[in-house]
């Protein structure tokens, strides 16, 4: 719990800072605190039998390791011999209570039970701590002390606890609370602020401990967090301790003389919710005895605690490896999870704090002037390769190969720790992305979309395919006639057997051209218009040219006069039209079809 009040008195000072704001620092975790706000969350039967809290601390433990966050566990000792009697009325005489019941005046601390159900709940944790690297500190007596301590003697630049009487151990930084997730954070709360915005340094926190009530007292009845306050800062914080160490209340009746004599103030008693007036003049109320501050104030300032120099200290300051084999027998008795499933949740917060580890060896070099070529560095960069650009939640990322994690062959990455840890892998991946797309540009020439260039095309094709037909039409047209126009040899010479024979033959082969030019022109797409629908009679100079040349010649200048404005592409039942015909026609559907899709 704390002093009563104090997270109130302080919260001008509290600071709600982004996740990252731990990367690459070493916290220590008041353990007993963590595991009861994990615990509160979910108190039902299911969650203790699925063991919830266990699981949420796995995933806060995972999430600052991968911000390279080091953390080390810090759980309670013995009960310290002043706080006895508020746990005893705090747990309601429970089971570890009861064990001193029969000596409450006893002055020695008392050990806790370590069979209850809230110890062996600490000891799961501290097991799943240490298959993950996290070494343990067990405390003398109180946790937020020996934090406090590690933080003052700067061994780890903060401590997580709720309770706010770790700044009247020495604490310096105090984190409350942490949110993972999207737009993750931690309440932090800084005494430099503190003594800074508020004027109260740690003298002052206890004497508002003293006088507001703690763990360690009840509080003097009639002091409510706004008179405590006024009192201990007209005191100052450079005197308050000592002048309240050996004048005790007598200091608050001198402060109270300089006003108006018989002033009333009112009594902020929460326990009984009476308002009593209280008279500092005549001192009216049960206040604590002068003896009873010291041996707060020396609670305080003289904390059980292991020292900074001490073997338990030392044992837990080095950086230690997770246990893979180790976390996985955990995890598959804790939470019935598989070996892959447990790796799919670690590993890649493993490789992400190897890679930060990485940035500060390299920025450590930089500052001292080594700047050191990369394929030089002593430590190999855990990245092998990048593998593509990956953007989630509107944050860039890079998808990573790593080298020589078992287990884990890619993840994702923040593409601003990439750029400082190895700028040079991605200047590498843009050169053969760059490849690649000039190898398939190669491999896959670009297709036309311009328009006028498909219309030509078109236009090509279809030119094509006219003068096919026309070449094949003036072919079976000339053979036919040559075929009726050929006289009729008889021995060496050529019979020409009368005139009227020879009239019959050329009508007839104007009739053949005549129908012949209709069908070329009806399927190259030329139209002939012709004076007369019916064949007439003519009569042919021998001395003039041939009808072949004339029609020839007709022929000729039809074409030079077309225009083709209309093909009909569509299947043809006409008989006329020769297999060859019908299949160009076709090719010439499915080019366009295809020029269309695309």
């Amino acid at each position: 719990m704390g002093v009563k009040n104090l997270w109130d008195i302080l919260e001008s000072c509290k600071k709600t800072l982004p996740l990252h704001h731990l990367q690459n620092k070493r916290v220590c975790i008041d353990l007993s605190c963590w595991m009861v706000q994990l615990h509160s969350v979910n108190k039902s039967h299911c969650a203790m039998k699925d063991k919830i809290y266990l699981k949420g601390l796995f995933h806060r433990i995972r999430a600052l390791i991968a911000l390279n966050c080091s953390l080390i566990f810090v759980t309670d000792g013995s009960i310290p011999a002043i706080k006895i009697s508020t746990y005893r009325r705090r747990l309601n005489a429970g089971s570890e209570a009861t064990l001193d019941a029969g000596n409450p005046r006893k002055e020695s601390s008392l050990k806790r039970n370590m069979g209850s159900e809230f110890s062996c709940m600490i000891k799961e944790a501290k097991f799943l701590g240490g298959a993950l690297g996290i070494p343990c500190l067990d405390g003398i007596e109180e946790a937020e002390a020996q934090c406090a301590l590690l933080n003052s003697e700067s061994l780890c630049d903060g401590c997580f606890t709720s309770d706010s009487d770790a700044f009247l151990f020495g604490a310096r930084t105090v984190y409350r609370d942490i949110c993972l997730g999207e737009g993750g954070y931690v309440v932090c709360y800084e005494m430099d602020d503190i003594e800074r915005e508020l004027g109260f340094g740690r003298n002052s926190l206890i004497i508002l401990a003293v006088l507001l009530g703690s763990d360690y007292t009840q509080g003097v009845r009639g002091f409510g967090p706004e008179s405590a306050c006024q009192i201990v800062k007209s005191i100052g914080d450079s005197t308050v301790l000592y002048r309240f160490a050996s004048e005790g209340l007598s200091i608050v009746k001198k402060q109270k003389s300089s006003k108006k004599k018989g002033q009333i103030l009112p009594c902020e008693n929460k326990e009984t919710d009476v308002n009593r007036d209280i008279d500092f003049n005549g001192v009216k109320c049960n206040l604590p005895t002068d003896k009873h501050f010291v041996q707060v104030i020396d609670a305080y300032l003289k904390p059980k605690c292991h020292l900074a120099d001490s073997y338990h200290v030392n044992r837990v300051l080095p950086v230690y490896p997770f246990n893979r084999i180790q976390l996985h027998q955990i995890c598959a008795q804790l939470f019935d999870w598989s070996p892959e499933k447990t790796d799919e949740y670690i590993l890649p917060k493993i490789a992400e704090r190897d890679l930060r580890r990485f940035v500060n060896l390299r920025s450590s070099s930089s500052r001292l002037g080594l700047n050191l070529p990369f394929n030089e560095i002593p430590v190999k960069c855990p990245i092998s390769s990048i593998v593509k650009r990956r953007k989630l939640q509107g944050r860039d990322y890079f998808e990573v190969s790593w080298e020589d994690m078992d287990g884990l062959e890619t993840s994702v990455v923040p593409a601003d720790l990439v750029e400082s840890a190895c700028p040079e892998k991605i200047e590498e991946f843009q050169q053969r992305k760059s490849q690649k797309q000039k190898q398939t540009r190669k491999s896959n020439p670009k297709k036309v979309n311009n328009k006028s260039e498909d219309l030509e095309e078109i236009d090509k094709k279809l030119q094509e395919l006219i003068l096919d037909i026309e070449r094949e039409s003036n072919a079976t047209t000339n053979a036919a006639v040559l075929e009726t126009l050929a006289p009729k040899k008889v021995g060496t010479f050529t019979d020409f057997s009368s005139f009227d024979q020879r009239k019959t033959e050329l009508e007839s082969s104007s009739q053949i051209i005549e129908e012949s030019n209709n069908r070329g022109s009806s399927s190259s797409g030329c139209y002939l218009s012709s004076s007369s629908t019916s064949l007439e009679t003519e009569i042919i100079d021998l001395l003039s040219p041939s009808p072949l040349v004339q029609r020839a010649r007709v022929v000729s200048e039809c074409r030079e006069m077309r225009s083709i404005e209309v093909i009909d592409l569509s299947e043809s039942d006409n008989d006329d039209v020769s297999p060859e015909h019908a299949k160009k026609a076709r090719e010439l559907r499915l080019f366009i079809a295809n020029v269309r899709d695309e």
